[in-house]
């Protein structure tokens, strides 16, 4: 039966697989990019992020010479910023390490920042053709429904089997193809909802179509309700120029730039919010005035809605707490700087009104 399902699947890869740009190469650093934006990320989105990235730092070397705030700027948009910090690292760690060589077995790229089971697997086999297995969102579908697998996927057990199984399957030196192989059949046959089990290369023998269950697998467990959050920032102008800080390194949006601000507490105006954050931010004095844009945005955990006031500077020094750093810039000189992307819609409406 694995014989069956592995030469299957790898005889329609070879008719149908995808024409994307990372397929084009076996170079370790750009497939090691690819891999790295793709994680919670969907092709059609990353493609443009590929190449920006790749046409910025070409190679390992340019990537770990370069300054943490460039390389955030150059990721600004593609979200989940701790994968940027960490290719960083990581490629600090290989030109450092390894002589700008990239290591070929898993047991050493998981020692990489940044770098897991998965990841690691997906370098190794794809880069390397070493036969070491992979386990994502699509690979665990495919494999959950074909071998009707009804443990719930995050439990260590059913994830345990999962593992196994897909390390069972791959068929002696040719990983590289029959991961990629599974990837694509995830990607485009054996959709989330409603699969298109008519044209499946692999439909004899999927237990969970025999059964009608394919919408049911693989088992979830039901998602909490996230928690949403009031947010209060201050545009805090002096003459022509607004304040900026940046996060700390580690943690959400770390490194990144932002409007100096924090969480309305309860029964508290959002100006007073404002107010109190920036004394406690920063220590300065300020004046609340008018509001200036209400933005809605969510992230993996939460959602938020995020109030912005103009703010008139009256005095003090900042020094921050909670920063690393402070900057006054020009409206004009926001574009130079990586921000969150609820703060680059403020970015707009300032370059619009200013």
């Amino acid at each position: 039966r694995y014989r069956s399902f592995t030469s299957r699947l790898l005889a329609w890869y070879q008719a149908h697989q995808r024409d994307l740009p990372w397929r084009r190469t076996q170079d370790p650093y750009r497939i090691w990019i690819s891999e790295t934006l793709l994680q919670q990320t969907q092709v059609v989105t990353v493609i443009p992020y590929y190449e920006r990235l790749l046409a910025r730092f070409p190679n390992v070397h340019a990537l770990a010479s370069a300054s943490l705030d460039d390389v955030l700027k150059t990721w600004e948009g593609a979200g989940y910023y701790a994968r940027a910090r960490n290719l960083h690292r990581a490629a600090q760690v290989i030109v450092n390490e390894y002589g700008g060589k990239f290591p070929r077995g898993v047991d050493e790229l998981l020692e990489l920042p940044g770098v897991g089971r998965y990841t690691a697997g997906a370098l190794a086999s794809i880069a390397f053709n070493a036969d070491a297995p992979i386990l994502d969102a699509n690979v665990i579908r495919v494999l959950a429904r074909y071998f009707g697998i009804r443990g719930e996927v995050k439990s260590n057990a059913t994830r345990a089997e999962l593992w196994k199984l897909a390390d069972d399957l791959i068929p002696h030196g040719r990983a590289r193809d029959f991961n990629q192989a599974l990837m694509d059949h995830g990607a485009t046959i054996c959709l989330p909802r409603n699969p298109r089990c008519e044209i499946c290369p692999v439909r004899r023998g999927c237990v969970a179509r025999a059964l009608g269950i394919q919408n049911e697998l693989p088992l979830k467990r039901a998602k909490e309700p996230r928690p949403h959050y009031e947010i209060g920032v201050g545009i805090i102008w002096r003459r022509d120029r607004i304040l900026i800080q940046r996060r700390p390194p580690a943690g959400l949006l770390g490194g990144l730039w932002e409007f100096p601000g924090g969480k309305r507490e309860k029964n508290e105006s959002l100006a007073r919010c404002v107010y109190r954050e920036v004394r406690e931010e920063l220590g300065i004095e300020i004046r609340v005035e008018k509001k200036l844009a209400v933005i809605e945005h969510g992230y993996s955990h939460f959602t938020i809605t995020l109030h912005a006031f103009t703010c008139g500077y009256i005095s003090g020094r900042p020094r921050p707490t909670q920063a690393t750093a402070y900057k006054w810039v020009k409206p004009s000189e926001l574009v130079d700087y990586a921000f969150p992307a609820a703060n680059r819609k403020i970015n707009k409406l300032l370059a619009e009104s200013r």
